[in-house]
């Protein structure tokens, strides 16, 4: 066997592994989770992240590539990448759920660009993440919790409306926003109590 078609084999193997929305065989196809069945699967990675002392913000990557020509989807809604923040344990001040995340499609599909792509956020992107949005060129981004003091996608910038920039996208803000705020909340308060 190539090495190409191992790779699509490993490729597909993952994917299996990963989309919770995966058919059984003899199923039909199943339709893409709705908003906020895929911000769970940021939330759950958010928790991994509370799990190690990290700030609990987690992010998901779903691809649904769409012919340009009809506007159809050419095939089922999958997730292709899921992070969480790691800024403290990696050192990395680039950690970013959603950062890593985006990294992680961009491997994934081999490709730079992410124009099929939808990120779920528990947390509005700061600037630096909603700034690797626009260059990475996404569909849409989807988030929980609002950020007054860094967000980039409505709170202080607008980032995705910029029309000086050549890249645009919507977004859906406040999807499950109480639970992404209370987790954000609930963790730096134990912080403070621990300091």
């Amino acid at each position: 066997m190539g090495v190409l078609a191992s790779s699509a084999i490993l490729r597909a193997v993952i994917i299996r592994a990963m989309n919770t929305a995966a058919n059984t065989p003899g199923e039909e196809p199943a339709a893409p989770l709705s908003d906020e069945a895929y911000m769970r699967l940021a939330i759950e990675q958010a928790r991994r992240a509370a799990e190690l002392d990290e700030v609990p913000i987690g992010a998901v990557v779903v691809y649904r590539p769409i012919d340009r020509a009809t506007r159809r989807p050419l095939a089922d809604a999958q997730v292709i990448a899921r992070a969480y923040n790691r800024r403290e344990l990696d050192r990395d001040p680039s950690a970013h759920a959603e950062f890593s995340a985006m990294l992680a499609a961009a491997r994934w599909l081999d490709a730079w660009r992410l124009t099929d792509c939808t990120v779920y956020v528990t947390l509005e992107p700061c600037v630096m993440c909603a700034g690797l949005m626009h260059q990475a060129r996404i569909a849409r981004c989807v988030y929980g919790a609002p950020d007054p003091k860094a967000g980039a996608l409505g709170s202080l910038y607008r980032i995705n409306e910029d029309t000086r920039l050549n890249h645009t996208f919507p977004v859906t803000p406040g999807v499950l926003q109480d639970e992404c705020a209370t987790m954000l909340r609930e963790f730096f308060a134990r912080k403070r109590k621990r300091s």
